[in-house]
């Protein structure tokens, strides 16, 4: 056995543990002795006697100097989700940043001077949306006059002397700028904007008797929903003839909306609808507001259709809970008769989109799901087998789905469109058809397509 350099030829053998150390960290090596082999012999390995005070330093170094283990796969999915979710929470956020600058921008940019140049407004119907809407009109601008034509000289006095309309908001107080009359030329005279709200089936008689005080130039907003029966006209066809002008500016409001939240500045979105776009974007800015929020439409038609057609289809939605007839008949039931106003609308002109959107679908939901609806109310009295003639002797509000149903299965002939929910409607309405008769029957319909 023979001694070798450090650095010489054995030391290519040497397959131990780096010798790379800090100097101050560097061990007492007592000897180091290399074994000589016969080329063709595989190298032994380098014995390294390292004295013991310093063999905690190198295993520390040791330790130092290897790489560290590899995470479980359970700490990498979990560092991955919180990567994934710190991620998803900053995209929401620069989503939710970019629409609120897009919307001050668009308010910043917003003309506002329809209110402050308009002066006096009117509303024709002391009713509960009326009054609804007159209150939020005058709450806009203290300065502005807001006549109510009202019929009821009690419900006349009880605005004007208690600041209430105690036949349907006791507990509402109007506010001052809110003046009722029952003097249609006092109402109507100087009026900026006139807001009709007098049921549809009573609009005709009602206008022919005021059309002497209409300017021509007056703009219309109206808040009623339905057709008439006898002539199958919308309110749209309905106010210009009765006022023999063919140019009155029109305007119709509709959306899911209830008197009562409107009055307790709940949030609500309605819509505008009118051929004259300048029009639709002043009674955007008339009637906008923190808690209530208007969209512009073109399509008149669409927004009629769908608001009067709803009514009726919220009478077979109460019959439904009448009857106790469950969730999936009520769910099935909705939307067969959402595609009955989409086939007649679309016939009529209408577009789709119309039917699907707020003044559609949205007016829908509310009408067909909600308590506070008078359709849907009477189709739950109808349901539990009450006489529509004693359901209609206990309202003291009108229930516009019953007088539309007959006229909604006459634009269903005309048009050639098949109706089988809202027809339905109209034979228990007319008491020729049972509502358990007409589930049954309702239910043996062909099975086709759903379109």
């Amino acid at each position: 056995m023979a001694a070798s350099p450090l650095l010489g030829p054995s030391s290519a053998f040497i397959t131990s543990a780096p010798l790379f150390f800090p100097a101050a960290h560097i061990p007492k090596i007592s000897s180091i002795t290399f074994h000589h082999h016969q080329r063709s012999e595989k190298p032994s390995p380098l014995h390294l006697h390292i004295t013991a005070p310093n063999i905690d330093s190198y295993r520390r170094l040791r330790a130092a100097s290897a790489d560290p283990p590899p995470p479980d796969a359970a700490e990498t999915s979990t560092i991955g989700a919180a990567d994934r979710s710190k991620d998803r929470r900053k995209v929401v956020k620069l989503a939710w940043d970019k629409l609120v600058r897009w919307s001050r921008s668009w308010r910043s940019k917003a003309r506002t001077d329809v209110l402050s140049t308009t002066k006096k407004v009117v509303v024709l119907g002391g009713g509960s949306f009326g009054t609804a809407m007159a209150a939020h009109v005058a709450e806009k601008k203290a300065q502005l006059e807001v006549h109510m034509l009202v019929r009821d000289r009690q419900v006349c006095q009880s605005i004007n002397d208690r600041h209430l309309n105690f036949r349907y908001f006791p507990e509402h107080k109007l506010p001052e700028n809110v003046i009722a009359t029952t003097d249609a030329k006092a109402a109507l005279c100087g009026a900026d904007y006139c807001f009709h709200a007098v049921p549809v089936q009573f609009s005709t008689s009602f206008l022919e008797g005021v059309a002497a005080y209409v300017d021509p130039g007056l703009p219309f907003i109206s808040l009623s929903k339905g057709l008439e029966l006898n002539t199958l006209r919308m309110m749209s066809q309905i106010i210009p003839q009765a006022l023999k002008n063919p140019r009155q500016p029109f305007v119709a409001l509709s959306g899911p909306s209830f008197a009562s939240e409107l009055m307790n500045k709940l949030p609500t979105a309605l819509v505008v609808a009118s051929k004259d776009k300048k029009l639709t974007n002043a009674a955007q800015q008339l009637l906008s507001s923190n808690h209530l929020r208007i969209s512009t439409c073109s399509d008149v038609t669409g927004v009629e259709i769908a608001g009067a057609l709803k009514n009726v289809l919220a009478i077979a939605a109460g019959i439904v809970v009448g009857m106790d007839l469950g969730n999936n008949c009520m769910a099935a039931l909705v939307a067969q008769g959402c595609s009955e106003i989409r086939w007649l609308a679309t016939k009529m002109g209408a577009k789709p989109t119309t039917i699907t959107g707020l003044s559609g679908t949205g007016d829908i939901m509310l009408t067909c799901f909600v308590d506070l609806s008078r359709n849907r109310t009477v189709g739950i009295r109808l349901g539990s087998g009450e006489k529509l003639d004693d359901i209609l002797g206990s309202m003291n509000q009108v229930a516009e789905g019953i007088s539309t149903a007959g006229a909604v299965i006459a634009l269903a002939q005309k048009y050639k469109v098949k109706m089988p929910v809202l027809t339905a409607v109209a034979r228990i309405i007319d008491n020729e058809l049972t509502p358990r008769a007409a589930v049954l029957e309702l239910m043996s319909l062909p099975q086709v397509e759903d379109v």
